[in-house]
């Protein structure tokens, strides 16, 4: 009886009917025709309410089937798909309201789905996440109310009664530019096709001329030899050491569209340490606040990125003030081949680089340094609209500044050689890919 109670719910449609009898009643008083008719629509009021409860109570096995479908893990950033299958065992088609307890990081409290099912038929119902901050992340129960074509009432049905899911960083956008990468599809993604211009190549084979090759790279002996045409084949220089070094202080904690820059700099790294591995290059990765956080050393192993997943994973930035200092230190003892060293981190104006600028100069002198950091795009709008009044003007001079102050940045730290990428967060990945690619068809890495 207690399960019963527990899984009966009055719907809307019910009080409607009542409030209309009790209506009828009232006129009743003064027309005895409205109270009969009064009298008769409590009967079959009655009557209808108890042939829904039958309907709907008819057995005490579960007549709905259902069941949700969440990936093992989630993808920061980015859309995730759940799936939830329904099926209807009744003898007749039934109007469901589907209210999945999702996890509270996605502040929704009205979540629900509405869907009718015939007689027998099975429904996968699909909706989708999009979580901005990594983490284990956790589902409650899965609610069903259930009522038929009267309506009247409706019967709860409890699904899945709790399900813990991690977010990690975003694999989804790995995958989908490595996908590019392997169909040479990148410049849909706005990666730039850069020509190749060095020699920093290596001798792979010797092997038969075939139409396109290029005539200046005719082995002259082996064709003497073989009597016929042969041709050196040359591939990329490869094992390139790729650091991802992710600043994790106060400043990476700025949000942007309900991300922080911390977060768009671990996706960032995911698919950059994927890319660089993918062309045969060593991908490895340091993070750092105060302190060192992690250091993953440099490799093309098959579990590299799962292990730099797992890393980056785990980060957790905080209001501390960032240590180049103990990074250079780092870097100088940990890292002891030239490497590429792509720092995310982020400045707000001329004096938060010159405490850190004599650190970056004396690492450009060993290793290929590019600082990535953040242009503001709220700002930038601020700068682009047409002030209307006084207070506007004051507020785009101030934006302006701050955009200027950017841009004396970017040639502060070239002027001392050392490389950078201003970049909106949303263009992060793509810039990031693209100044890679740019070094490797240059040769410099």
């Amino acid at each position: 009886m207690k399960k019963f109670y527990k899984s009966l719910y009055i719907s809307d449609r019910l009080y409607y009917v009542t409030g209309g009898i009790i209506v009828l009643f009232v006129f009743g008083y003064y027309y005895p025709i409205m109270y009969a008719a009064a009298k008769a629509g409590s009967i079959i009021f009655a009557a209808l309410l108890l042939i829904d409860l039958l309907l709907l109570y008819n057995s005490s096995k579960f007549k709905l089937k259902a069941k949700r479908i969440v990936p093992e893990k989630l993808s920061n950033g980015d859309a995730n798909d759940i799936f939830i299958t329904v099926k209807n065992n009744y003898r007749f088609p039934v109007l469901l309201t589907i209210i999945d307890e999702i996890p509270f990081q996605f502040h929704k409290r009205d979540f629900y789905i509405k869907r009718k099912l015939l007689v027998a038929q099975d429904s996968t119902i699909k909706y989708v996440l999009y979580p901005v901050k990594r983490g284990a992340y956790s589902f409650g129960k899965l609610n069903i109310y259930c009522s038929d074509i009267l309506g009247f009432i409706q019967r709860k049905f409890t699904f899945d009664e709790g399900q813990e899911v991690p977010v990690y960083p975003s694999f989804i956008q790995m995958r989908k530019y490595e996908l590019m990468a392997i169909s040479n599809r990148l410049t849909e993604a706005g990666i730039k096709k850069i020509r190749k211009i060095s020699n920093n190549v290596e001798f792979d084979q010797i092997k038969t001329y075939v139409a396109g090759d290029d005539f200046r790279t005719i082995n002259w002996k082996a064709t003497a030899r073989k009597s016929a045409l042969m041709v050196n084949q040359y591939q990329d220089e490869k094992a390139q050491r790729v650091y991802s070094i992710i600043d994790m202080g106060r400043t990476m904690k700025m949000p942007f569209n309900k991300m922080t820059l911390l977060d768009y700099a671990i996706n960032a790294s995911l698919v950059i340490s994927n890319i660089a591995i993918y062309k045969q290059d060593k991908a490895g990765l340091i993070t750092f606040s105060k302190d060192i956080h992690s250091i993953v050393p440099a490799d093309r192993k098959n579990t590299q990125m799962h292990v730099i997943s797992e890393v980056l994973y785990k980060q957790e930035t905080n209001f501390d003030e960032s240590n180049i200092e103990l990074l250079y230190a780092t870097v100088k003892r940990k890292i002891r081949q030239r490497s590429l060293l792509l720092i995310y981190t982020n400045f707000e104006g001329l004096v938060s680089l010159e405490r850190q600028l004599k650190y970056f100069k004396q690492l450009a002198k060993h290793h290929l340094v590019v600082t990535i950091f953040f242009d503001n795009s709220e700002l930038n709008q601020i700068t682009e609209k047409r002030p209307a009044e006084t207070s506007e003007i004051y507020t785009k001079t101030i934006a302006e500044k701050f955009a200027y102050d950017k841009r004396l940045i970017v040639k502060e730290l070239k002027k001392n050689g050392v490389h950078s990428v201003l970049t909106e967060p949303q263009n992060l990945t793509v810039e990031t890919i693209n100044k890679y690619l740019e070094f490797k068809a240059k040769g410099m890495i």
